[in-house]
């Protein structure tokens, strides 16, 4: 029995996922690497290299949406959202380096929780692509 090679579509798809969801534990890190940054000495290094993780994620996104778009023939709808986060990644590294924390502190959380959804209807969306029931 041979294996079947993906489809290119599920591929871009995938990768798009992967994208996501690296971007989503990035700013998962963030958010753990903020409560170091006031409990410990190290912590301001760990956030700091988080985001530059973080912003790499959200660039690594945006070309993951633009891939499963153009070669994929996807919908162009990631690319606006994918854009979205590298504007409000921006932000958050303007408000970061400012010490704006009223503002810093709320817009993580609202990015974590809007990666959170994107994945979540990138796989819900997989799922069903697949055939796969539950």
């Amino acid at each position: 029995m041979a294996l079947e090679k993906p489809a290119p579509r599920s591929r871009t798809v995938t990768f798009l996922a992967v994208a996501t969801a690296l971007q989503t534990l990035a700013i998962f890190f963030q958010a753990a690497s903020a409560g170091l940054l006031l409990s410990t000495s190290y912590g301001e290094h760990l956030h700091s290299a988080g985001a530059r993780v973080m912003y790499g994620a959200a660039m690594l996104y945006v070309l993951a949406a633009v891939l499963a778009w153009r070669p994929g023939g996807g919908s162009a709808a990631p690319i606006a959202h994918a854009s979205g986060f590298l504007v409000l990644a921006s932000i958050q590294v303007v408000l970061g380096i400012a010490h704006v924390p009223s503002v810093h502190v709320p817009l993580g959380v609202l990015m974590f929780g809007l990666s959170v959804l994107v994945l979540a209807r990138q796989v819900a969306e997989a799922v069903r692509g697949r055939g796969v029931r539950g």
